[in-house]
C-alpha cells in the first residue's frame, strides 16, 4: 500500500485522532491520486477523509489483541536501524 500508512493498532498510547485522520487522508490522496483537490472535487475528497477517519477508528476500537502494546519510540528506533541499514548512515553535517 502507501508507505506512509503507519499502523496504528496495538500502541501505547493509543492513535490519536490526529494519527488516524492523517492515516485516512494518506489513503484517500492514494486512492484518488490527488494530493490536493479541485475546488469542484473538495467537498468529496474532505466527506471520505472523515468517513475513513471515523471507520478507522472504530475498526482500532473494536480491534483484539492478546500481545502486549508496542512502545512508538522503540518502534521508531527500529524504523531507523532498518532505514540506516537499507540507504546507509546519514552524511554528517559540516
Amino acid at each position: 500500500m502507501c508507505r506512509n500508512i503507519r499502523p496504528l493498532h496495538n500502541f501505547e498510547p493509543h492513535a490519536s485522532s490526529e494519527e488516524v485522520r492523517a492515516a485516512a487522508l494518506q489513503y484517500v490522496r492514494k486512492v484518488s491520486g490527488m494530493t490536493k483537490p479541485s475546488m469542484a472535487n473538495q467537498v468529496a475528497f474532505d466527506q471520505a477523509v472523515a468517513d475513513i477517519a471515523h471507520i478507522t477508528e472504530h475498526l482500532l476500537a473494536d480491534l483484539v489483541t492478546h500481545a502486549p502494546p508496542k512502545d512508538r519510540e522503540v518502534e521508531a528506533a527500529k524504523a531507523k536501524e532498518r532505514a540506516a541499514k537499507r540507504y546507509g548512515a546519514p552524511a554528517a553535517s559540516a
